[in-house]
Parts: structure tokens; C-alpha cells; sequence
């Protein structure tokens, strides 16, 4: 929890009490259902928390911002996103029901609110967002094809509606092959720690 306290010391009581309690309710569930690997279990808050949140230092939404969270998993980036931004609403989508059933049981665990949860593939959401968050889930390529068909029209925030994916390793030939107007920044330029220096985020206007 420390990682957190160091780079958001502003958080509510509330949010800290939120964010504390992932860390007991993760490893909990992990032991039932394997939502993070068991190897890194131990940096919940470092390498799966921290990171999601990575996306608030990118800019941050006005009220009534909607989000949806594409293959979530366990709930990353946004159960973290939604416990700092309780403002916002989002939409968390998965194609394996044990894992929506364990991002679930943790937000109704911490009393979120602003979270809904769908347990299916991406082409069966028809809803539109502002924007949709992913981590590490496909090609960006592939993902800008399928979540355009999900991105409102409306404009409410400094930055156009997109697409915001947080990713590892060498992006270069996977950038190039999105037409689309893009923002490359490394997570290094935000957090000092030195896993994060193959970690970037990627901003696509859409």
C-alpha cells in the first residue's frame, strides 16, 4: 500500500480504506481462482494497482466520464481507476466468467458503486464510453478496429474521446500500424520504479 501512498498521498479515507483492502481480498481470491500469476501475487500493489492507476496521470476526467474496462481480467485498470475516480462510472467486460466473478465480489467487497460488470465478448456491448481502458489485452491494431464501434460522440474532456492501453516491451512495429492520431509515453516519465521502464501507455484518439 505504500506504493500507493507514495506516488496519490492525497487520497480520501475512503479510497485508502478501498485500496488497503485489495490487498487482503486479491491474494484471497488468487488462491481460489488464478486471476494474477502466483509469482506475482507478492506485487499486487507494484506491478497490477500502481499500474492501472498509471492512466490518472495522463490526464484526468470531468464528472460523468464513462469508461470501459476491455478484458479486464480481475478487475485491471478499472476497479484502481474507479476506486480514484468516483465520479466516473465503468463498464467492465470479460470473456471468462470466473475472473468477472472475482472483480465483482471484490468491488461489492469495498462497496464500489460506480462499477457494472459483463461477463462476455467485446462484440456483444453496444453501449458507448468516452473512453476504454485496457491493459495488455490484444494488438493495438486489432483493439482500435474493435472498440471504435463503442466511443461516443460527445466530448466532455480536454483530450477527445479514445482508446488507453497500458503496455510492455517493444511497441515500435505494433504503433506503426495504427493510422489513427496516437500518444506514446513511457510510464518511467511517472513512476521511478524499475519495472516500469518497458512499460508505456498508449493514448488513441478516436
Amino acid at each position: 500500500m505504500e506504493e500507493i501512498l507514495r506516488y496519490f498521498p492525497s487520497l480520501t479515507p475512503r479510497q485508502i480504506q478501498q485500496f488497503t483492502a485489495l490487498g487482503t481480498l486479491y491474494p484471497e481470491w488468487n488462491e481460489k481462482i488464478n486471476v494474477i500469476s502466483r509469482k506475482d501475487i507478492d506485487n499486487l500493489y507494484s506491478h497490477h494497482i500502481l499500474h492501472s492507476l498509471a492512466i490518472s496521470r495522463f490526464f484526468t476526467p470531468v464528472e460523468g466520464t464513462r469508461f470501459l474496462d476491455l478484458g479486464t481480467g480481475g478487475g485491471f485498470p478499472g476497479i484502481p481507476l474507479a476506486i480514484l475516480w468516483p465520479h466516473c462510472t465503468f463498464h467492465l467486460i470479460d470473456r471468462i466468467g470466473k475472473k468477472i466473478k472475482v472483480a465483482q465480489s471484490v468491488a461489492e467487497s469495498i462497496g464500489l458503486t460506480n462499477v457494472t460488470f459483463h461477463h462476455g465478448d467485446s462484440g456483444e456491448c453496444h453501449e458507448k464510453f468516452d473512453f476504454v481502458v485496457s491493459r495488455a489485452v490484444m494488438q493495438l491494431d486489432e483493439l482500435v478496429k474493435i472498440v471504435r464501434r463503442n466511443i461516443s460522440s460527445r466530448s466532455i474532456n480536454r483530450i477527445p474521446n479514445g482508446l488507453i492501453c497500458l503496455k510492455g516491451g517493444d511497441l515500435r512495429e505494433e504503433l506503426r500500424r495504427v493510422s489513427r492520431p496516437l500518444i506514446d509515453v513511457p510510464l518511467s516519465d511517472y513512476f521511478s520504479d524499475e519495472y516500469y521502464s518497458t512499460k508505456d501507455l498508449i493514448y488513441v484518439e478516436l
